[in-house]
């Protein structure tokens, strides 16, 4: 309107620059229908454990003399906050991936539904078949959208709060997952969330113990799959390895399984039927290109008092004192109860085998 009545200040008339900024300051500056409008997250948790895992990858210490970054690839359950599986790794690959799921499956049991970004490792074909296989909905984030994924990333700054920075680059592999570990089962675990105002671990078992997956369910998720046309002298060749298949399947198309890091036990399957197992004739390559790649040794220790009592703490745990068998039936003792007093009074044996208990 004011462009329209002349455009350019006058006398008692403000300029549009004037008049916008008095705008802007009243708040008045934004769209009538909305766009500019920032935009507003909603809060959101599972109701039950296991309803949902959230799965991403942080770069952390240089490891020995190599100059890699270490890489956490974790899944963390959106109810009770605990990290179900997760493992450190050279990087943010298939390989160690299928790591951090697998023991989180394996300890935790099988979730509703898996949310990743869209890294190459969480959109390879490997993990799209691990979900089908285990009846697993695979969710991918929508790009640029972090908020999505708030629960691992509050995690991975509490990683870096509180454990990386007890971390000095040189570290071993081994030792930094060995590390992780015993913060991660002394500390995290059993301190109480500030949302949840339980700890983590309460909150997992408070539904009892999960159901596990069956082993071989589990196996059948992680082999590999790759499609190949049977020749006229009834072979497939896989990675320069040659293998020698039933003559009922000369020219169609078959599918191969496998363990990326075996490569001479191949299963053959048509129309998802099996047909037996493959037979090696040329074998050039022993595992999977991807696999090839291999650790450095473990330097000396850093001396990192802290994280090292919290291992120890966490080995003791584990271990605890072991029961002296041989001191529960010491021949001749003639009284059976293995104390030598012969007073056939057991309560010796019951001081020791009690402080195993809880193990």
């Amino acid at each position: 309107m004011l462009a329209a009545a002349g455009g350019e200040a006058t006398a008692g008339v403000p300029g549009l620059r004037t008049l916008q900024t008095h705008l802007a300051r009243e708040g008045l500056n934004v769209r009538a229908d909305g766009r500019s409008a920032q935009k507003v997250y909603g809060r959101f948790e599972a109701s039950v454990r296991n309803e949902l895992w959230t799965g991403d990858g942080l770069h952390g210490p240089k490891l020995g003399d190599t100059g890699r970054r270490a890489v956490l690839l974790g899944f963390i359950d959106d109810h009770s906050r605990l990290l179900v599986g997760w493992r450190w790794g050279t990087g943010e690959d298939v390989f160690g991936l299928e790591a951090a799921l697998r023991s989180g499956l394996m300890a935790r049991g099988i979730p509703g539904a898996v949310l990743v970004d869209r890294g190459s490792a969480f959109v390879s074909t490997q993990l799209l078949r691990a979900c089908a296989v285990l009846g697993v909905k695979l969710i991918h984030a929508s790009p640029r959208a972090a908020t999505t994924k708030g629960k691992i990333e509050r995690f991975f700054r509490t990683v870096r709060d509180q454990f990386l920075v007890e971390i000095d680059d040189g570290i071993g592999l081994a030792e930094l997952n060995r590390l992780f570990s015993a913060w991660l089962e002394v500390v995290y675990h059993r301190r109480v969330h500030s949302e949840t105002k339980a700890t983590p671990l309460e909150r997992f078992d408070a539904a009892g113990a999960p159901v596990l997956p069956n082993p071989a369910l589990l196996r059948e998720a992680f082999l590999w799959s790759q499609e190949r046309t049977v020749t006229k002298t009834a072979t497939v060749p896989l990675h320069t390895n040659s293998y020698e298949v039933d003559p009922a399947l000369v020219g169609r198309k078959v599918q191969l399984l496998f363990d990326p890091f075996d490569l001479t036990r191949i299963e053959v399957r048509y129309q998802q039927r099996p047909f037996g197992l493959a037979v090696p004739l040329q074998i050039g390559r022993h595992t999977h290109p991807q696999a090839d790649h291999k650790l450095p040794p473990a330097p000396v220790g850093t001396g990192i008092d802290y994280l090292r009592l919290l291992a120890e703490k966490r080995d003791a745990e584990l271990g605890g004192q072991r029961i002296d068998y041989a001191s529960l039936a010491t021949p001749g003792d003639g009284d059976g109860d293995g104390d030598g007093d012969g007073d056939g009074d057991d309560r010796d044996i019951n001081q020791k085998a009690g402080t195993q208990g809880e193990h």
